[in-house]
């Protein structure tokens, strides 16, 4: 992987509790914990041990993602802030807050990187 370009936002997804239950045995295939921290800028979300977060939490976060990249305000969607929304996994088991923090770099599309050679 060659990274050319510096994302405008970096996020962090956080485990911050449990549906139904108060462990991840046999509740939660990826073995979540709370406080369990995973980071990105584009790609996927890692934790500190190199593992993925769960891909069909990813469905979930990544339109999400998007609309903060665009400039949304995640309140406008249910967000306790303009950078921060609980999100619940589509099995109902675990309970993560997405937080964008703005790097302060120019946008992908408005700074015209997107299709230049």
């Amino acid at each position: 992987m060659k990274k050319w370009y510096d994302e405008e936002y970096e996020f962090e997804i956080e485990v911050i509790g449990f549906l139904n239950s108060d462990h991840t045995e046999h509740y939660c295939r990826n073995g979540e914990e709370i406080g369990d921290k995973y980071t990105c800028t584009y790609g996927c979300p890692v934790n500190e041990a190199g593992e993925g977060i769960c891909s069909k939490v990813m469905m979930i976060l990544f339109p999400t993602m998007e609309a903060v990249r665009s400039g949304g305000d995640l309140e406008s969607i249910g967000g306790s802030s303009r950078y921060s929304k609980d999100i619940v996994c589509p099995d109902g088991c675990v309970i993560f807050r997405l937080t964008a923090k703005n790097l302060g770099n120019e946008n992908f599309y408005k700074g015209k990187f997107f299709g230049e050679s």
